[in-house]
């Protein structure tokens, strides 16, 4: 690739001030992303403005066979939203939301964080079921499917979706539905950005109520016997609660989420602070956005991330005591093992109805290390792959595609299963041949399928039709 004649190209055909090169005063910042585990420089930086920005930059890229990332929230664990020598196309300056407070609907653009949606929504009451980090990218967040503190009661964010608008490998600009391009929309919602670059997202919204929270601390000696009342309790909680909790050397952190009815909530939720000897804990009504971005400092951008989940039909005596031995050795004073509720409303809908993969499972886990100084790298991912491979032995087949923070292998096949990645695989043949969007938990495209969809498209080039 000639990054000269790539660099001159864009110049000429995005917007003005949207392109920088590594000599642009803006780039250093630019180029950075939320883990900070990752430190790339791509060949130029392009914040879009507009879709014709986008597909401009797709374009380019493609003519000259850069590598392409593409930055939403910048959130991606292995650090996908950026590259090496290659093309990063930056979606943060297309972040407006639309509510329709009538309909209940909400239009999302590419580039919004999750707190921008919230904050939109909840001024009408209103919610799209989503994350538990409020700097995260909605983009990103909503292909891999969307699980958070409301998705018992609603659903995945995913199963809000009513179309979404992406600019294809091919610079198209494709609408997806449940009655335009079905196929496509079936692969998007949990696909992740396999299929190209999506700018606009419309959501149905719901509304949201009353909130009540608790938040509670047991001493890790404790832990084991709270958490198995913990199982009990959540086993029986109604769709409407939704229950977390954190493992770390320091000790367990459970909480508990109501919405609806004010009433109800602290009857639901205050169990959940009498485990097993409470140290310390706070419970009653709460303000959803604050809620939402309770663990935006914790998670906070430059921290060094490492993660890896998985599905858990229960939790059981062995899931237990597995988490509560490894915190013990954790390398790093926030390194943890995170695990939410899912189940009900999750579980209404068929696994084979997306590509989300896991409707079954009753909870998430995830290992999951934070730590601030690059001396600990080591230590810090030997602990979360270890810890990770041990819970995995306890786990359900399928996994969740935006907790992983390794790529490659077979791991998006496993997370998938076989029918359903054979499904993907096709699709991929059909909008991405040439795999442009691969820095992703990767799908690559049926090779026979890729190889006629290139010849086609080579010969609707040459025929002049397209």
């Amino acid at each position: 690739m000639n990054t000269s004649f790539l660099a001159h190209e864009l110049s000429v055909s995005v917007s003005p001030d949207s392109l920088m090169l590594p000599d642009d005063s803006r780039y250093e910042s630019a180029r950075r992303v939320w883990n900070g585990m990752t430190d790339k420089r791509p060949a130029a930086i392009i914040r879009v403005n507009n879709i014709e920005d986008i597909r401009s930059a797709i374009n380019s890229a493609r003519r000259h066979q850069s590598i392409v990332a593409v930055r939403g929230g910048g959130h991606s664990l292995p650090g996908l939203s950026t590259c090496d020598g290659g093309v990063m196309i930056d979606l943060s300056n297309l972040d407006e939301v639309v509510i329709d407070p009538v309909s209940a609907t909400a239009i999302v653009s590419g580039g919004t964080l999750l707190g921008g949606l919230d904050k939109a929504g909840i001024a009408h009451g209103l919610v799209v079921p989503a994350g538990v980090v409020s700097h995260t990218g909605a983009a990103g967040l909503t292909l891999g499917g969307g699980m958070g503190w409301l998705s018992r009661r609603f659903g995945l964010t995913i199963d809000h979706l009513l179309k979404v608008e992406i600019v294809t490998a091919n610079g198209d600009i494709v609408e997806a539905s449940a009655n335009t391009e079905p196929e496509l929309f079936w692969g998007l919602r949990g696909g992740g950005g396999n299929f190209g670059i999506a700018t606009k997202f419309h959501f149905n919204m719901r509304e949201l109520g009353a909130v009540t929270t608790g938040t509670w601390a047991y001493d890790l000696s404790r832990s084991h016997n709270a958490l198995r009342q913990f199982a009990d309790y959540a086993q029986s909680a109604p769709r409407e609660l939704t229950t977390a909790f954190n493992l770390t050397d320091k000790g367990l952190s459970v909480s508990a989420f109501h919405s609806g009815a004010a009433d109800d909530g602290m009857t639901l939720v205050s169990p959940f602070g009498s485990l097993a000897g409470t140290r310390s804990g706070v419970c009653g009504l709460s303000d959803f956005i604050a809620f939402q971005s309770r663990s935006d400092e914790h998670a906070r951008w430059g921290r060094r991330y490492y993660a890896k989940g998985g599905y858990l039909a229960e939790l059981s005596d062995e899931v237990i005591d597995c988490m509560t031995a490894a915190v013990r050795s954790s390398p790093s004073p926030d390194s943890e093992i995170y695990v939410l509720q899912l189940g009900g409303s999750i579980s209404d809908i068929r696994d084979d109805a997306t590509a989300y993969t896991g409707r079954a499972a009753q909870f998430y886990w995830v290992v999951q290390p934070i730590w601030d100084d690059a001396k600990l790298d080591s230590a810090c991912l030997q602990w979360g792959r270890t810890i990770a491979a041990q819970l995995a032995t306890q786990s359900m087949e399928g996994n969740y595609v935006n907790e992983q923070a390794d790529v490659g292998g077979d791991l998006a096949a496993k997370a998938y299963g076989a029918a359903k990645f054979d499904r993907l695989q096709r699709l991929k043949a059909q909008f991405d041949p040439g795999n442009l969007f691969r820095l992703n938990q990767n799908i690559p495209p049926k090779a026979q399928l890729s190889i006629e969809s290139a010849m086609l498209s080579s010969k609707i080039s040459v025929d002049g039709v397209n």
